[in-house]
Formats: structure tokens, C-alpha cells, sequence
């Protein structure tokens, strides 16, 4: 399962989440790719947002799947609001999965941003990170596709970490 957190209309992890579901695809891989722009989530309140239809159907989504790859843009040094909340909202569905990431920004310097997210999967939930990231600036992208080819050789090398990680611990 791959999330595609940003919410802005011209994505570069869309773009990314796109590349990584042609590429597990390639490998005879079933994806499911959930779009946040098209998913309406409630800001968790630590409450009724537990309780949403969005929320149980993207909770039980996740409860199937053998991993979970979030495509997150990095905004001030940080995953984008979205993620955070994605997060927040399913709480402990995310218990002991696969977890990569995917990460757009718009300079080299926030490379190191989702440590933060990574540290809370891998303590609060018990997740498997796969070290293993995508990183991607600006620079790799023109008119809504990846042109770097740096970059699309580490999104073919975190497809095969998933696949190879997934099979060895849940014989997907």
C-alpha cells in the first residue's frame, strides 16, 4: 500500500507514489495507492475522528496490507501536515508493519526530515523501517515527471527492499 500525502495539485511524491506502484507492479506486486487529495480525513482530535467512514475504511486498508510506503512532501524540515495526521487518525493499525518512505522537497538541506516520523513508527508501532528512503528535490522532476535517474534508480532499489522484506516476513 502506498499513501500519496501531498495535497497540493502538482505533486512530486504523487509522481513518486506513481513510480514506485509501476515498479512493484513490474515485479508482479498488487499495490494499492490511496490518494489523500481524494481521501477526506478529519484533523484528529483524539476523539470522533476515530469514528469517520474515511477513517475505518482507511484503517481496515491498512490492516491488509503487507507494508505501507508513505509518499510525503517535506515542508520547514518537516513530513507534510497530511502525513502527520494520516498517522494520527489510524493509530495503532499501523502496528508492526513494513514502513519505506518517499520523500519530495524543495532543497537538499531537509534530507534527514523524516527521521522523526521513521523514530515514532519504529517505537510507538513496533515498525519495520525500511532504511532504505527516496529523497528527491525539485530538481528531479520536469513538467509532472521524474527525470533524474539517480532518483529513479533508488525508488527501483526501495521497491525490491519492500518486496524482498515483505516476502521474508510475511511470505507475500
Amino acid at each position: 500500500m502506498i499513501f500519496s500525502c501531498s495535497l497540493r495539485p502538482e505533486s512530486h511524491s504523487g509522481v513518486l507514489a506513481r513510480e514506485l506502484v509501476g515498479e512493484l507492479e513490474r515485479v508482479g506486486k498488487e499495490v494499492d495507492l490511496v490518494d489523500l487529495r481524494e481521501v477526506e480525513l478529519p484533523f484528529c482530535d483524539a476523539d470522533e475522528c476515530y469514528r469517520d467512514s474515511n477513517v475505518v475504511r482507511v484503517r481496515a486498508m491498512i490492516e491488509e496490507a503487507a507494508s505501507v510506503t508513505f509518499a510525503t512532501p517535506i515542508y520547514n524540515y518537516e513530513v507534510g501536515g497530511a502525513t502527520r495526521n494520516l498517522v494520527a487518525v489510524c493509530g495503532n493499525t499501523w502496528k508492526e508493519k513494513i514502513v519505506g518512505f518517499l520523500c519530495a522537497a524543495g532543497g537538499r538541506n531537509s534530507y534527514m526530515s523524516v527521521m522523526g516520523l521513521a523514530d515514532s513508527m519504529m517505537l510507538d508501532f513496533r515498525c519495520l523501517v525500511v532504511p532504505r528512503f527516496v529523497y528527491a528535490t525539485r530538481q528531479a522532476f520536469r513538467d509532472g515527471c521524474l527525470v533524474d535517474d539517480v532518483v529513479q534508480e533508488r525508488v527501483e532499489e526501495l521497491a525490491g527492499e519492500l518486496d524482498r522484506l515483505t516476502t521474508a516476513l510475511n511470505g507475500v
